[in-house]
This record gives structure tokens, C-alpha cells and sequence, in this order.
């Protein structure tokens, strides 16, 4: 195959590819939200017509008890490898909506950026694995290797039915190895390649200290009022230095290998401008870069703490009941169910007397990943980039959480390649999200030549030596 044809058909129609980006884009497909139900009942509906239009068979719905993914496929490739391509079509709510300064849901172009949630992740990147594809079987007919597309709808919520999911199709989703359209590039400048990420686990729990909001005047300063209480609650998870103060909370988790730490000095890494850039200061794990805390090792935020009256003007009550939302991120060695479980026995155990706390919402998450750095995917990443670059690329961790990383490996033994375009200042799930226009040329002309070099590898050596 001359892959050149392909990059050139590619270029000539960046225009309609934005088009159709930004087609996608205006569909609010928020899966956390179930008052969006339409808009990720429209992404399936979109894609499904997309995949059918390019030439991929097979195309259907995908259902695991949650919302379902999108397949195609494409088997004109006997004796090349089967990659399993990964996406999600799901965003993050686009709440504060009152920070946004266009649209969130309606696509504008600002001096070579595309703002509108969901650009950065992951439509721009989706956008450019499926447009690949479309373009072998356009220009030449044929992609060099096998192709299981994998369009995700629950990613933004943990993926909680994609294990039901799996084992429903297991034997539909059989490949050699996954390219995932998410995780992202680590710098503009400095090639690199993602070979793990982190893990991560979901809790809300509601605490309550009487049976109804109290009138302060009558019970302030006599009585417990949540807010005070889960506030205490929360704070104590942490030491004063910011390091993890929950019993158990480490346990099982890896050392950052010599190479980890190698490879994480090595990444350009300006700490000052990381923390001014968001207005931020240092605070975490002693004994760490602020990179390190990053990409090696575990944390625990708080998402959300809420109750009590934050209506417009005032409300002169002692609130009777908090809620909070709490994510641990865990590293190779830990198990994610027994991290979040070890956060919650600590939230009891310093419960104080005379409330109560109720587990509203707990999710198990997923487990870290690592992709060995002499697999096939990496060596194939390694060729393109430096090839491309004419420097050999660094190989980081994510500090963010892809749980269908860790959920592939453990149920069908294949492991993932995050190849994603979008960069870490794009403003992913906050507001005024964005996606760098240029990025689509160079994502297109990169997954391009990865799977050209992928084809070069047998099926068999994406499973030698691995377990």
C-alpha cells in the first residue's frame, strides 16, 4: 500500500472532516446526565450511519445493561493483525455553563482552535481514527491491517457496564491489540508515547444530622449541622502536606520503577509554569515532582461537596444533610475496589456520633494499566514518531483514568496503545474545552503511518510472552 495517497486524500478533505467534527460535536451526548438521554440516543444514530457510509460491516449496537457502544468491522486483511479501535462518543456535562465564553454545544473556530465540549475529548481524536479508516477503504480499497471499530458511550462515567458488556460479545471483540483514539499527546513539541495510565474508582456518600433543616436562630450552635460535619469529614482524608491519610489506601501499590523515573525526568516539564498556568500552588506527597504525583502515584479528590441552601440571597437554616463525591486514582499493584472501600471505612470510622452516612453511589472503577516497553505497539509508535520527529520518543504514564485499558487486558488479553491528538491544555472537562485545528491534519497523517507499520507485525507477536 502506498500510505502517501492516503495522507494526501486526507489533507485535501480537512475541510469536510471538520465539518463532520463539528456535526458531531453539536449533539449534547452527555452520559452522566440522564436528562440528555436524546443526545446519546442521536451519537449512536450518527455513528452507526457514519460507519455504515465508509464501508465497515457488521455495524450494530453493542449493549452491556448501560449505554451501548457502536461496532464495525472491516476482515479484508487474512494474515495481517486485528486491531480493536477505541473511542468514546460520550462527554462531560457542560456545567459551569455560565463560564463557557461560546456555546458549549455549538462548534466555533477561534484563531486555529475548535472550541465545544468534547472536542478535546475525544470527538477531534474519534474524528481522526475513523477518518483513516475511511480513507484506506476509499483510496486503496483496503486497510493494511484488520479493523474492529469500538465506540464507547459510558467513559465519562467509569464505564460501569463495559465488563457486562464484554462478556456479552467476547467473542465479537477477539483482536491482537487495541489503538485507542483517547489518552492523548503529552507535549507539542517532545514525541512521546503513552504506556500506561492510572486507575480510578468513584464514591458519593450522604451524611445527616437530623431529620430536617433547623431554623439557625432556634438550633445554630446547639446542634450539628452537616455541612460543618462533612466538611471535617473530608478534610480528614488528608495530612496537612496533602498526602493520603486513609488507612489501606496505599496498599499493593508499585514503586515508580527506575525507568518510570528515568523516563519522567526526561519530559520537558516546566513545574512554575504548570501550577501559574491555572493559577495553582504545589501541594501533594512529599518525596515527588509535582509530574511524578502526577503519572506515578495515587491521589484522592474530593469532586463535589455540596447541601444546605445556595439559592440567591440568604436562608438562615442549619442544614440538616451533605453530600460529597470523592475519586481515588490508583497505580500498577492496587486493587480499585479495595482503594475506594478502604476511603469509605476511614469516612465511617470518623463519622461522628449522632450522624449518619449512606453510601449513595459507588463504583469499583478499574485498575492501572502498563504496556511493556518492547510490545509491538510500542515498537510500531516508536518507528513512526521518530521517523516523523527525528527524535526517539519519551515514554510517559497518564495521570487520567481510561478504564477500557485495564477492563481489555484483564477479560480478552490484549493490551491498548493510547495514539489520541488532543494536548493537555485544551481545558478537558472544564469550561471552554477546546481541540487544535491542526491537530487534525497531523493525527490523520500519524494514524496513517501507524497502521501501515502495525501491518508489518504478526498477529502472533501482539500475544508473545504475555500473559
Amino acid at each position: 500500500m502506498n500510505e502517501q495517497h492516503v495522507i494526501d486524500h486526507l489533507a485535501a478533505r480537512q475541510p469536510e472532516i471538520v465539518d463532520w467534527l463539528k456535526a458531531f460535536l453539536r449533539i449534547p451526548s452527555v452520559s452522566a446526565d440522564p436528562a440528555f438521554v436524546q443526545g446519546m440516543h442521536s451519537a449512536r444514530r450518527f455513528l452507526v450511519d457514519r460507519l455504515e457510509h465508509i464501508g465497515l460491516a457488521n455495524v450494530r449496537l453493542l449493549d452491556g445493561g448501560g449505554e451501548p457502544a457502536v461496532y464495525g468491522e472491516w476482515n479484508g486483511a487474512p494474515g495481517k493483525p486485528t486491531l480493536m479501535v477505541y473511542g468514546h462518543y460520550d462527554v462531560q456535562p457542560a456545567d459551569p455553563v455560565d463560564q463557557w465564553r461560546t456555546p458549549p454545544f455549538e462548534p466555533t473556530e477561534v484563531n486555529g482552535r475548535l472550541y465545544a465540549r468534547g472536542t478535546s475529548d475525544v470527538k477531534g481524536s474519534t474524528t481522526i481514527a475513523l477518518e483513516v479508516i475511511a480513507a484506506f477503504l476509499s483510496v486503496q480499497g483496503a486497510c493494511p491491517v484488520n479493523i474492529k471499530m469500538f465506540l464507547e458511550g459510558e467513559e465519562e462515567t467509569g464505564s460501569p457496564s463495559l465488563r457486562t458488556l464484554v462478556e456479552r460479545h467476547r467473542s465479537l471483540l477477539q483482536a491482537d491489540a487495541v489503538l485507542s483514539a483517547d489518552g492523548g499527546r503529552a507535549s507539542a513539541e517532545v514525541p512521546t508515547i503513552n504506556t500506561g495510565a492510572r486507575g480510578n474508582a468513584q464514591l458519593e456518600v450522604r451524611l445527616r444530622t437530623a431529620h430536617k433543616d433547623l431554623h439557625s436562630g432556634r438550633y445554630g450552635g446547639s446542634v450539628r449541622n452537616a455541612l460543618h460535619e462533612m466538611a471535617r469529614l473530608v478534610a480528614s482524608l488528608h495530612h496537612a502536606d496533602g498526602s493520603v491519610a486513609v488507612e489501606g489506601f496505599h496498599d499493593g501499590a508499585l514503586p515508580p520503577t527506575a525507568r518510570q523515573r528515568d523516563d519522567t525526568a526526561a519530559f520537558p516539564y516546566d513545574e512554575a509554569a504548570f501550577f501559574s498556568d491555572v493559577g495553582g500552588s504545589a501541594h501533594g506527597e512529599p518525596g515527588y515532582t509535582a509530574r511524578e504525583r502526577v503519572t506515578l502515584r495515587p491521589a484522592l479528590d474530593v469532586n463535589g461537596l455540596w447541601g444546605g441552601y445556595t439559592g440567591g440571597g440568604g436562608k438562615t437554616i442549619v442544614p440538616c444533610e451533605a453530600q460529597a463525591k470523592l475519586t481515588p486514582r490508583v497505580v500498577a499493584g492496587q486493587d480499585p475496589a479495595a482503594v475506594i472501600r478502604a476511603v469509605l471505612r476511614h469516612l465511617q470510622r470518623h463519622c461522628p456520633e449522632g450522624c449518619t452516612l449512606d453510601v449513595v453511589a459507588m463504583n469499583d472503577g478499574s485498575p492501572a494499566s502498563t504496556l511493556a516497553a518492547d510490545h509491538p505497539l510500542v515498537r510500531a509508535a516508536e518507528a513512526v514518531l521518530e521517523r516523523e520527529s527525528g527524535r526517539r520518543p519519551i515514554h510517559v504514564r497518564l495521570g487520567a483514568s481510561v478504564p477500557v485499558t485495564a477492563i481489555f487486558k484483564e477479560m480478552l488479553g490484549i493490551d491498548t496503545l493510547m495514539f489520541g491528538f488532543n494536548l493537555p491544555d485544551e481545558d478537558v472537562h472544564a469550561p471552554n474545552e477546546f481541540f487544535r485545528l491542526k491537530s487534525i491534519g497531523e493525527g490523520t497523517r500519524g494514524w496513517t503511518l501507524l497502521l501501515a507499520e502495525l501491518a508489518k507485525h504478526s498477529p502472533a507477536s501482539f500475544h508473545a510472552g504475555r500473559g
